[in-house]
Parts: C-alpha cells; sequence; structure tokens
C-alpha cells in the first residue's frame, strides 16, 4: 500500500500538474485578482468578457475542425477581417459623408451577412482544395491563403478604415433580448447557436464522425470507407463560415472595420482550442473544451488589464501562454505514444 502511494505521489500527482500547468497557474492569477480587485467579478464585467469572448469562441469552433483533423488554419484571422469589412463597407448609414459606395441603396443586414459567409466560406473552399487535392500542408496553404486575403482585403478598402455603420447592423453586437431571466445580450445568444450547431455537427452526425477518424488515424480512416478529400474540404468551408460570421459581428461591435481586423485572431484561437483539450496531433476535442479554453483566455487577458500590465506585457503574457499550450499539449502526445 505504501509502494503504491508513494509511486502515486512521485509520480501521477507531479504528471497531474504538469499536464493542468495551465489551469493551475490561471486559476491562481484569477483568485489574485478577484482579491485585490473585486469589481472583477461583478456581473457587468462578466458580462463584459462573455461579450468579447462571444466572437472568439465562434472563430474558435472554426479552427478547431482543422485542428481535430491534423491540420491548422493560419488564414483564420485575415479572413475573419474579410467577413468584417464587407460588412462595414455594405451596411453603412446613407447619410454618411464619407461613405465607401455612395450610390449603394439601404441593404438589409441579413442579406449582407449571408453575401459576407458566403465569400469566406469561398475562401475556405479554396483552403480545402489546396490542401486537399495540392497536398499542401496545411500550415503553408493557409499561412499563403493568410497573405493572399490580407492583399486583396486591403485592394478592397484602398487601405481605408470604415465607419458610419447603420444602428440597425450594430444592434447585433449591442442589443440585448428580453427573456424571462433577463436581458441577454444579442452577441451572447447568437454564440450560444453557433455553439449548439457545433456540438451537434461534430457528435451527433457522420461528418463529426469523420473529422475524428481523419485525426485519430488518416489511413485507417481512408480503409474503413471515409471520404478523406471531400471531409477535409467541408471542414475548411465550415471553418470559413464561421470566420465570415465572426468578422460581421466584429465590424457591428466595434462600429466600423479595417483591413487589419482579425490580425492574430487565428493563434488565440489555436491556443484557447489547445488549452480547451483540442490536441495539435488530431483526433481529440469537445466543444464545451473549446468554449472553456476562450472563456479562460478571455479571463487571462482582462486579469492582466486589472492587474495594470502594459500592453506591451500582455503580447508578452499571452505568447507565453500559447508557447505552454501547446508544449503541454505536445507532452501528453508523447505520453500517449
Amino acid at each position: 500500500m505504501n509502494n503504491i502511494l508513494k509511486k502515486f505521489t512521485r509520480g501521477n500527482i507531479k504528471d497531474t500538474l504538469v499536464d493542468n500547468a495551465m489551469y493551475v497557474i490561471l486559476l491562481g492569477i484569477l483568485i489574485i485578482v478577484s482579491f485585490l480587485r473585486p469589481i472583477f467579478l461583478s456581473t457587468n464585467n462578466l458580462t463584459n468578457i462573455m461579450m468579447n469572448a462571444s466572437i472568439r469562441i465562434i472563430i474558435a469552433l472554426g479552427v478547431s475542425g482543422a485542428l481535430i483533423t491534423r491540420g491548422t488554419d493560419l488564414s483564420a484571422g485575415r479572413i475573419v477581417g474579410v467577413g468584417a469589412v464587407i460588412g462595414g463597407t455594405l451596411l453603412q448609414r446613407p447619410d454618411y459623408a464619407a461613405k465607401f459606395f455612395p450610390a449603394l441603396g439601404d441593404m438589409p443586414v441579413v442579406g449582407v451577412l449571408l453575401l459576407a459567409v458566403t465569400v469566406t466560406a469561398l475562401l475556405g473552399l479554396i483552403n480545402g482544395l489546396v490542401i486537399s487535392f495540392l497536398h499542401v500542408p496545411p500550415f503553408i496553404a493557409t499561412l499563403g491563403m493568410q497573405s493572399i486575403v490580407y492583399g486583396l482585403s486591403l485592394i478592397y478598402t484602398k487601405s481605408q478604415p470604415i465607419g458610419g455603420l447603420k444602428q440597425s447592423y450594430t444592434n447585433l453586437a449591442s442589443g440585448r433580448l428580453n427573456l424571462v431571466v433577463a436581458q441577454v445580450p444579442i452577441l451572447i445568444l447568437i454564440a450560444l447557436v453557433m455553439i449548439a450547431i457545433m456540438w451537434f455537427l461534430l457528435n451527433q452526425t457522420k461528418f463529426g464522425k469523420y473529422i475524428y477518424a481523419i485525426g485519430g488515424n488518416e489511413a485507417a480512416a481512408e480503409v474503413a470507407g471515409v471520404n478523406i478529400v471531400w471531409t477535409k474540404i467541408r471542414v475548411y468551408v465550415m471553418a470559413g463560415l464561421f470566420y465570415g460570421l465572426a468578422g460581421f459581428l466584429l465590424a457591428a461591435k466595434s462600429g466600423g472595420a479595417t483591413a487589419n481586423y482579425g490580425i492574430g485572431y487565428e493563434l488565440e484561437a489555436i491556443a484557447a482550442c489547445t488549452i480547451g483539450g483540442v490536441s495539435t496531433a488530431g483526433g481529440v476535442g469537445t466543444v464545451q473544451g473549446i468554449v472553456s479554453g476562450v472563456l479562460i483566455f478571455e479571463m487571462l487577458k482582462t486579469s492582466l488589464q486589472f492587474l495594470g500590465v502594459t500592453p506591451d506585457l500582455q503580447y508578452v503574457a499571452i505568447g507565453t501562454v500559447i508557447v505552454m499550450a501547446v508544449a503541454i499539449d505536445i507532452r501528453k502526445y508523447l505520453a500517449k505514444k
């Protein structure tokens, strides 16, 4: 019995602490911040965190499909920017002096949303085709797409910031719905709907099972009859849809847009997914884990702001978290092997 306890104490506890080091560190930070700044746990602040996390959750859900299939998507942030500039340029107030398209009449919000997600889905389709048919590694394919999309966004916007968005558009991000228990921000409700959709796709459809099968063992999945090419293409098209929606909402939340919107969001999304249990080695990941990873990441950023950490050091801290999250994930993968 003593030998078992010693083994557990020396081995398992150490491994458990190392494997969950991110959670331990972040929990410690949250406790310190809550003690030093009690307002951190106020309803208003937690609601703000949830609203900020909502767009990130949608992006992370899109990235997760690529990660689970042992791929990645470094173009995510720039494609988010495409959704933002499409929404921004087509949904300005009619009386706005610096209107991007002066002769354009009043456009319906839903119509522009459909246009935005169609364009971003096509960009995702290109990613999927390049990866599946040309056999370009996802890292390289999406890195190239990142640069292409940014250039196209700069050309489209003429490198100019977009403002003067109409209220019916910005209400998507600032508005609230009166439910039985409380007034809930529309942005949070949209995120909840996308969470439910992604959960259904991953857990209740053949498409979701194929995603996990490819990530677990692509060769075995192909032998079992999974259409690898078509499944991967659909993964990146789906990701494009999620990015487009996120960008559209990001512009509404910000009240404007530029071609630089979304920069770096892909790294935050990948880090949040990894923190939430999505393995970069593929085949592992849950929607609830992804959501928790994003929330933890957002709470970390907010905690640093509450502690008065300068923006420069915040980048250092966030970069450290990204490296640690991936390093711990790789350690878990090697331990299983």
